[in-house]
This record gives C-alpha cells, sequence and structure tokens, in this order.
C-alpha cells in the first residue's frame, strides 16, 4: 500500500500541486537531463518528451508493483481461473503482476477473476487509478505546450529587439520604450510563473537558437542596465519594473534547477551553458 501511495503522492505534486514538483518525476527529469549533457545533448530536443514519458511509465510500474503486492497473498486461493489457465504453471509473483497490470490497464481479459469480497472491492478502485493515470498522463503532455510556446516568443522578441538595437534607441521615443520594456516585464513574469509550474519545460531543448530561451536571455540584462541608466523618468520606472521581473526570473532558474547562486548574469549564463548555448 505504500508503494501505491508513493506513486499517487508523486502524481498529485507533479501534476496538481501549485509547485508541479513531485520528488520522484523530478528525479526522473533531472536524470534524463544530465544523461543528455553527459552526451552533449545529441538527442536534442527530444530529451524533454522521452523524460516525461518515463516518468509516467514510473508511475504506472508503482502502481502495478503496489497492487501485485496487495493480490499476492490472494493468489491463486482468492481468484477463480478461466478454462485453459492453470495457476500452478505460475509463479505467484508472477501472478499476482499479471492480475495488477491487466485491473489496471482495465483490459479485463476475464481469465482471472477475483472471488474474495475484499479483492473484488478493492480492484474496481486500481482501475479508477488507471484511468486516473492515462487521463494525467495525455493532459500534461498537453499543457506542457502553451508555457513552452510563451518560453519561445519570449526569446523570439528578444532576438528581434537585440537586431534593431532597441537598448540604444530607449532616448528616442520614451513612450513607446516605456510600452515595450512594460510589455516584456510582463511576458518575463508570465516565463517565470511557467518555470515554477510546470518545472519539466526547463527540461525541454530548443532545435532553433532563435526560440531558445537560453540564448536569447541574456540581452534582458542590457535592456535593463540601458534602462535604468535612462535620463527619462518613465524609461527609469520601466526599468525598474523589468529589474524585479529579471529577478524573479533569475531566483527561479537558480533555486529550481541550476543551484548556482550569484546575479542574475551568472545564473542566464549557467542556463545557456546547461542548453548548450553558453561560452
Amino acid at each position: 500500500m505504500l508503494v501505491i501511495l508513493v506513486g499517487l503522492w508523486d502524481m498529485f505534486h507533479t501534476l496538481l500541486h501549485p509547485t508541479g514538483q513531485g520528488r520522484l518525476s523530478t528525479w526522473v527529469l533531472a536524470g534524463a537531463w544530465r544523461l543528455s549533457r553527459v552526451t552533449g545533448h545529441r538527442v536534442g530536443s527530444a530529451v524533454g518528451p522521452a523524460a516525461m514519458v518515463a516518468v509516467i511509465l514510473l508511475w504506472v510500474a508503482l502502481q502495478v508493483l503496489g497492487w501485485a503486492m496487495v493480490y499476492l497473498p490472494h493468489v491463486p486461493d482468492g481468484f477463480t481461473y478461466g478454462s485453459g489457465v492453470d495457476p500452478a504453471l505460475y509463479p505467484d509473483v508472477v501472478e499476482s503482476a499479471y492480475v495488477s497490470a491487466v485491473t489496471l490497464t482495465t483490459l479485463g481479459y476475464g481469465d482471472v477473476v477475483a472471488t474474495q469480497p475484499w479483492i473484488r472491492a478493492a480492484s474496481p478502485l486500481q482501475a479508477l487509478t488507471g484511468f486516473a493515470l492515462l487521463t494525467a498522463g495525455l493532459t500534461w503532455f498537453t499543457q506542457i505546450y502553451p508555457p513552452l510556446s510563451r518560453r519561445r516568443a519570449l526569446a523570439l522578441e528578444l532576438k528581434g529587439m537585440a537586431e534593431t538595437d532597441l537598448a540604444d534607441d530607449l532616448e528616442a521615443d520614451p513612450a513607446v520604450a516605456t510600452r515595450a520594456l512594460d510589455t516584456l516585464a510582463a511576458e518575463v513574469g508570465k516565463v517565470r510563473i511557467d518555470f515554477a509550474q510546470h518545472s519539466e519545460g526547463f527540461y525541454f531543448q530548443e532545435s532553433d537558437p532563435d526560440l531558445s530561451l537560453a540564448r536569447q536571455v541574456g540581452y534582458l540584462l542590457t535592456l535593463r542596465d540601458a534602462a535604468l541608466a535612462s535620463s527619462d523618468a518613465l524609461v527609469r520606472g520601466s526599468g525598474g519594473r523589468l529589474s524585479l521581473a529579471v529577478e524573479q526570473l533569475s531566483s527561479v532558474l537558480d533555486e529550481n534547477f541550476l543551484h548556482r547562486g550569484g546575479e542574475p548574469a551568472e545564473v542566464f549564463t549557467a542556463y545557456a551553458t546547461e542548453h548548450g548555448d553558453g561560452p
């Protein structure tokens, strides 16, 4: 029963808890990412989806194992077997794992049927868990793409700003500069929330450098410094708001993933290095 609860607890913390970080899922995601880094990110953008699949398989394995341990003391006496199935041919451990897997996946072959009242009452709960696990897995994959889209949009916007030298033109039209900086600060805030609530997004590497926030994020510091040094009070005010957003983004990246400490410049450099975009 403890194994079952551990798996369900990790699912809850990963998919439903505001932090979006289950301990087991974080270990798997981070482990897959470290392995990808060791190999020079040869698998590229596939590492994120592959790690998520590995997490779901871990949840499935925990439920199969946990319920198999529940069924084991009742195999084979607590079940009836269809014609042609001889329980004596299979070890009890294998049989209990089979019953658990079939029940979790709601296949319902009918070759093994529980007869003990307690097992008959408990097995529908496992089937319900299996349905919830399937639904949760599909939902997890669909909910990661909006945060990824926001991150890519921010990277593309920063690239465009860098190419047009926005930091050097803040004084030309302070009203336009203020609106651009305030919009940028809001977008940075959304991405910061995405990293906090959808931590799996960190482990998605971009194949297109223009869409890589790790590559483009350094220009935030250039814009921040230029805005704070402006002679226009409105631009400096927008620079202060952007500076706060940059600090918050840096803090989330460092506390949740990088664990390097230091100023935003150091954190962003570490972020770029992690994604293969560093010096």
